[in-house]
């Protein structure tokens, strides 16, 4: 057994709660891509008058489609760099391009140049960190990974609540294209700074006390397999359609929650604004909240719930379309995306072990990209059909339905060790590169 390790001058079992608030941190600060809303209007209204043209709303927001698309390209291809240069370099890396996409868009002369610094630039670089801070969560944490993963990606679901108040309040004072400038310079420092102490526990450490469960009982993985024996499981295909559906039926009701307030419950246009807000919250709660239930009742208890919850709130806001139905409903989805980003994680762990954990859940989390694209653009497809937003929480139960079904025979703990190259034993074994 290993010397006991230290963190920030304290036992591990002490001091890794302090790596779970540099997570939370890190993510508060690569989840300001939700604050892109804010800058829509002043953005379309700059480059309006600079190139001389209309630039529409619909123009402005495709950087943002761009920025979710690399951030999840990112995620599986970061996965062995992870394991090979350790959490700090990678969040250094990340945060350097994350910040630099913020620094260049303010040099932007066009809303294209904007795709490109911005979108791809700042999306790689979320991409390449976001992974790190869940790793070593689940590393640190083999007794409540659930809730310390959700604790960690707590900061991304509140970000949109932090950082749209602050880039509204610079807007206002310095003008766009500078609030671009001071959002690069201060997520850079902030992430920089956050990621140096940031490191995985040595190998067969396990927290004063703990003694791990049978595997496939609680938290203890089913197995210790690579990316390529998890792809050769029925349970992995369940957890990437589950983890699909439940990241459209949530990024759906993002992409439309003011003007769902606006046009079917006729909430006041500043009401539906400040409403966004309060979705948030839920959006952050989410993630610890569902997360410790994945560790308490397993994740495919957690993930039924959250599709019989998801269900319930769709058809609600559905069959009554008012202010009351609206506001639950919508905190409802909100939550339940930020549980999905909570469980999903969880599950890998769970289900595949830790020994390739990064790229395993690069593959997993390639369905939230897929969810990303396909939620907001289902529900503008409703919209250009039927004329209202209303035809698309019908759909959502439907797909929640689905859902519920694939997590029931689907998402278990696979049947058989899968073997697939060296198969590694032990909670948290990082292999050699």
């Amino acid at each position: 057994m290993p010397d006991a390790p230290t963190i920030f001058g304290m036992p591990a079992e002490k001091g890794r709660w302090g790596l779970v608030a540099l997570g939370i941190l890190i993510n508060l600060c690569l989840g300001s891509i939700y604050a892109w809303s804010v800058f829509v209007a002043p953005l379309a209204a700059h480059f309006t008058a600079t190139l001389g043209r209309e630039v529409t709303a619909g123009e402005v927001l495709l950087p943002f489609s761009v920025f979710l698309a690399f951030f999840a390209i990112a995620m599986p291809l970061s996965g062995k760099y992870l394991e090979r240069y350790g959490p700090r370099t990678m969040t250094i890396v990340g945060g350097l391009l994350t910040g630099l996409g913020w620094l260049l868009a303010s040099t932007a002369t066009s809303v294209e140049m904007l795709y490109v610094v911005y979108g791809v630039i700042g999306g790689l670089g979320v991409g390449i960190a976001y992974g790190a801070p869940v790793a070593v969560a689940t590393r640190w944490f083999p007794d409540r990974r659930g809730f310390a993963v959700g604790l960690a990606l707590l900061g991304f679901g509140f970000s949109a609540f932090v950082t749209a108040n602050a880039a509204g309040a610079l807007i206002a004072a310095y003008g766009v294209m500078a609030t671009f400038r001071i959002f690069g310079v201060a997520l850079m420092a902030l992430l920089l700074l956050s990621a140096l102490p940031l490191r995985f526990p040595p190998q067969g450490w396990r927290p004063a006390g703990w003694t791990p469960p049978a595997p496939g009982v609680g938290t203890a993985p089913v197995c210790e397999c690579d990316r390529r024996a998890m792809l050769r499981t029925g349970t992995f295909y369940g957890l990437f359609a589950c983890y699909f559906i439940g990241c459209l039926a949530g990024l759906a009701a993002i992409s439309i929650a003011k003007p769902v307030g606006t046009e079917v419950a006729g909430v006041d246009a500043g009401l539906a604004t400040l409403l966004v807000g309060f979705f948030a919250v839920f959006n952050g709660l989410g993630r610890p909240a569902f997360g410790s239930l994945a560790d308490r009742i397993t994740p495919q208890k957690t993930a039924m719930l959250t599709f019989a919850l998801i269900a319930a709130a769709s058809l609600l806001i559905w069959l009554v379309p008012g202010v009351p139905a609206y506001i639950v409903a919508f905190a409802v989805l909100w939550g339940c995306l930020g549980g999905w980003l909570a469980i999903a994680p969880t599950a890998t762990a769970s289900y595949f072990g830790t020994c390739d954990y990064p790229r395993c859940y690069g593959i997993v989390f390639l369905a939230y990209g897929a969810g990303a694209i396909a939620g907001p653009q289902v529900a503008g497809f409703v919209r250009t059909a039927t004329g209202t937003y209303l035809g698309v929480f019908p759909l959502v139960a439907a797909l929640a339905a689905v859902g519920f079904a694939a997590a029931w025979f689907l998402m278990r703990p696979p049947a058989t060790v899968p073997v697939a190259g060296e198969k590694k034993e032990g909670e948290g074994v990082t292999p050699s590169p």
